[in-house]
């Protein structure tokens, strides 16, 4: 049966997708809330793993995983790793800073370290930017890292995954990039309509 944790160590998860110019500043002083079926904390080593159908959010974040580990070093930096059901793609979301805009991401694992303040997807990574519910931006690869702070993102086809462990896909990268509009461009009139010239067939015999 599933739980639901709300704890003071808890403050550690909100570090898998915060911080940055791009991010929410909302979000960071709203509670989070993680369901799972299994936490196991370590306070000596300033760990907490989450098991089993993982979902957490805070504020416009959401993420999603078969297993969510958390990490704190003594400077206080945190680092999460984000893992998927066997099959399936770990998931993380959130609202871009003062616009209508979500950032999503997918990939077998997802990576955030704080400190250098950047999420990592890493095989079969998926990236996209939404306008509202209209698909932006949409990348591929076998890595990509985003870099919360001056929101820069590099993809790359063939990188070695996590742990050494080989990279899966063809080595390339796909891009759907949608180019900005000028709200105060003008508008391009569409073409007159072409004038109808009269018929001299009538249901397709000749008058």
């Amino acid at each position: 049966m599933n739980k639901t944790y709300v704890l003071p160590v808890l403050f550690v998860v909100c570090a898998l997708v915060a911080g940055g110019a791009s991010a929410e500043k909302a979000d960071r002083n709203k509670p989070m809330n993680v369901e799972a079926d299994a936490l196991r904390y370590d306070d000596l080593s300033q760990t907490s793993i989450f098991t089993g159908r993982v979902v957490a959010t805070k504020g416009t974040i959401v993420i999603r995983g078969a297993r969510i580990d958390v990490r704190q070093d003594p400077e206080g930096y945190q680092y999460g790793t984000v893992t998927a059901e066997p099959g399936r793609l770990a998931f993380y979301r959130q609202k871009r800073e003062g616009v209508d805009e979500y950032i999503e991401g997918e990939g077998e694992l997802i990576e955030y370290d704080s400190k250098a303040d950047n999420v990592k997807l890493i095989r079969r990574a998926e990236l996209r930017r939404y306008k509202g519910t209209t698909l932006n931006d949409e990348m591929t690869g076998s890595l990509i890292v985003y870099e919360n702070s001056t929101d820069v993102f590099t993809v790359d086809g063939s990188p070695q995954g996590a742990q050494g462990a080989p990279a899966s896909g063809n080595g390339r990268i796909r891009a759907m990039l949608t180019p900005k509009v000028d709200p105060s461009a003008p508008v391009p009139s569409a073409p007159p309509p072409a004038a109808l010239r009269p018929s001299t067939n009538l249901g397709g015999e000749k008058r």
